[in-house]
């Protein structure tokens, strides 16, 4: 389903050389990952020229989504695309290649897809990949509506300038975003051994016994209850701040 998050007024317009020092502005900024994509989305529809309206797909685990979109017909055709499973934006993402549809009322090699936006206004649409070097798939979809003209040689070279500035911008938010996971997960895990340790300490001294075999109590407890050996301790850990009895194997 698109993703339907909080409107973003659009940037003043600006041209292409200005969209790339805006794009190595966000590179170099530390937002979020959706609203980066929402802000490389708007500046896309402000800075290229004949585009009217635009969206971005990301494809992450064989998940697709619109991850941002300019407008509701931009979110309405890529949705299109997605419930027929193939479309000149999400073929374009996967291959990571350009794929035009310069005409909608040809049949070419899109013919359901071209009636459909036909239908909806579009007189063209432009689709672009996101380089290999940006590590992440996905793809921006350019949708003309005014003019009976396909984009021409000019914007496509500008689009896929801008691609390439803005699939560096997003492979850096990514790579962030993934540290920041790792990051968590390891606090997480040094959390879960600090309780193990303390729990362990406990056993020994109501028991008597080495930390190997605490260590063996506290595991047959978590497998006969069928919990996590952190949650066994922090229950044991937290018995012995209140002051009650540790529930031992």
């Amino acid at each position: 389903m698109a993703d339907e998050s909080r409107a973003v007024q659009p940037p003043v317009p600006l041209d292409t050389m200005g969209a790339l020092h805006h794009l190595v502005a966000l590179m170099l900024g530390a937002k979020p990952l959706a609203e980066l994509v929402h802000d490389i989305c708007l500046l896309a529809a402000t800075s290229i020229r004949d585009v009217d309206e635009v969206s971005i797909v990301l494809i992450d685990d064989d998940r697709t989504q619109t991850a941002a979109f300019s407008g509701s017909l931009a979110a309405t055709l890529d949705e299109r695309q997605y419930d027929s499973g193939f479309g000149p934006g999400l073929d374009a993402a996967r291959a990571r290649s350009v794929i035009r549809v310069d005409d909608t009322t040809s049949s070419g090699e899109y013919p359901d897809f071209a009636a459909i936006a036909g239908r909806q206004g579009v007189t063209s649409v432009l689709a672009i990949g996101l380089p290999a070097s940006a590590q992440i798939h996905g793809g921006l979809t350019l949708y003309r509506l005014r003019g009976t003209q396909p984009f021409s040689p000019q914007t496509e070279a500008a689009a896929s300038t801008f691609v390439t500035y803005a699939a560096a911008t997003l492979a850096n938010a990514a790579l962030l975003a993934s540290r920041e996971r790792r990051a968590t997960h390891l606090h997480t895990a040094l959390a879960g051994r600090a309780v193990i340790d303390q729990a362990k300490g406990i056993v020994m001294r109501l028991v008597g016994c080495e930390a190997d075999e605490a260590f063996l109590l506290l595991t047959k407890r978590s497998q006969r209850a069928n919990r996590k050996l952190r949650d066994v301790a922090a229950e044991l850990v937290a018995d012995a701040v209140r002051g009650e009895d540790p529930r031992l194997p």
